[in-house]
């Protein structure tokens, strides 16, 4: 049964949304009945006023002035309690029929105003009412306090029906507008983690391509320059060669895999993120591509977490990649120096201070990703990073990162570019 009356409950103030001067007609019709019909009770063994027309006039004005309940709701409340307040001093019964206007002016002015309007209002028509009941002949059979306490609960009752509507609507509209902010909240997380993740997959292909070719390109063209002389080298530089090719092609397959992965548990894993391991395997690349890497430890080595040996292999494998492309040297040096809580990286050449060379520090920031990608990076995970040309003579790129990363920013994000590294 509640059920049900709660649905027909919803339709109707559906409908009342929908067509409102409909819904507030019906409604001033409906109250105008009940109110002439309680004017026309008595007590038992009692004479009606005799007043018809002054009690319809009285009653119509006050439904009358229901219809401006939405624009003017205190407005309505005053007439409804005065046209009252004179029908009860004229003689006519108080009775919950009487008060039928008076009370949907009183809920619909607890609906829509504040709550002090609504004390301040509402106190003063019901001591109005209850001060005319008090006066009034109709009711000389009854005592003082049936006097007071029926009109008293009777209009107490739409006000605090009122204020409870008020408060559940203000409860939906704050629920709306917190689905509504968490919706939003949501767009932009989503759109925020497709641009991070675009962006890391970007310096990932950046930093495999670059290296790779870069690599392949010095090997080829050894190759070439030693075809007619040494056949045996050059033979054993284009294996290399196939090697080179070979790792970017599972490098890029593995970054590019990120793009097919599903979120199913059961998938195959992907290739793990490189490290600081796979330095033999970098040094032997750049050996056959004609630069001889010569890689120093020292301090004692301690385990690093996957961000800071991800970053710290890139930065070595990015420093190493502008040595063979823009570099006039054939030699490097890598120093790797774990000092307290932070892993010292330097990577020098000593090459000479040619056009080449100084293309490094100045061509590199202006025309490429790498020093800028390197730098982000470092940064990412709390370290700092500087690159530069020697006083000696050559490059060098140093960078300090802690063992740790930074506890501001999450040690996955070791992996996620800043927008530069996204072109």
């Amino acid at each position: 049964m509640s059920t049900s009356f709660e649905r027909y409950t919803d339709r109707f103030e559906q409908y009342a949304d929908r067509y409102p001067r409909v819904a507030d007609v019906v409604v001033v019709l409906a109250l105008m009945g009940c109110a002439s019909l309680g004017s026309n009770l008595t007590l038992p063994g009692a004479d009606p006023p005799g007043q018809d027309r002054m009690a319809t006039v009285l009653m119509g004005v006050s439904c009358l002035a229901l219809l401006r309940y939405r624009s003017h709701p205190r407005t309505a409340v005053v007439v409804t309690a005065v046209c009252t307040a004179i029908a009860i001093a004229l003689g006519y019964l108080l009775t919950p029929l009487l008060l039928g206007p008076v009370m949907a002016a009183l809920y619909w002015l607890a609906t829509l105003t504040d709550r002090r309007t609504t004390r301040v209002f509402g106190v003063t028509a019901m001591a109005a009412l209850m001060i005319a009941s008090v006066v009034s002949d109709s009711m000389d059979g009854l005592s003082l306090v049936l006097r007071t306490i029926g009109p008293f609960f009777w209009l107490l009752l739409p006000l605090a029906a009122g204020s409870m509507t008020r408060l559940r609507r203000a409860y939906l509209a704050s629920v709306q507008a917190r689905a509504e902010h968490a919706e939003h909240t949501r767009e932009e997380e989503a759109r925020l983690r497709v641009t991070e993740e675009r962006m890391r997959i970007a310096r990932e292909l950046h930093d495999v391509v670059a290296h790779h070719l870069a690599l392949a390109n010095a090997q080829a063209g050894t190759a070439a320059h030693l075809a007619l002389t040494s056949p045996q080298q050059t033979k054993d530089i284009l294996t290399d060669l196939t090697g080179t090719t070979s790792s970017a092609l599972r490098e890029l397959k593995a970054t590019l895999g990120l793009l097919r992965r599903s979120d199913d548990p059961a998938a195959p894993s992907l290739e793990p993120s490189p490290g600081l391991a796979r330095l033999p395997e970098l040094v032997s690349a750049c050996a056959s591509a004609g630069v001889a890497v010569t890689v120093t430890t020292t301090g004692e080595p301690r385990p690093l977490s996957p961000g800071v040996d991800l970053t710290a292999f890139r930065i070595v494998q990015e420093a190493l990649t502008n040595v063979t492309k823009h570099a006039a040297a054939d030699s490097a040096q890598v120093r790797l120096a774990y000092s307290g809580s932070r892993l010292l990286i330097t990577v020098s050449n000593d090459g000479p201070d040619t056009a080449g060379a100084t293309g490094v520090a100045g061509a590199v920031p202006s025309r490429g990703f790498g020093v800028m990608g390197m730098r982000e990076r470092a940064h990412t995970i709390g370290g700092e990073l500087r690159a530069g040309p020697r006083a000696e003579g050559g490059f060098e790129v140093a960078t300090a990162l802690p063992l740790q990363p930074a506890p501001s920013v999450p040690e996955a994000a070791a992996d996620v570019p800043a927008g530069g590294e996204a072109s």
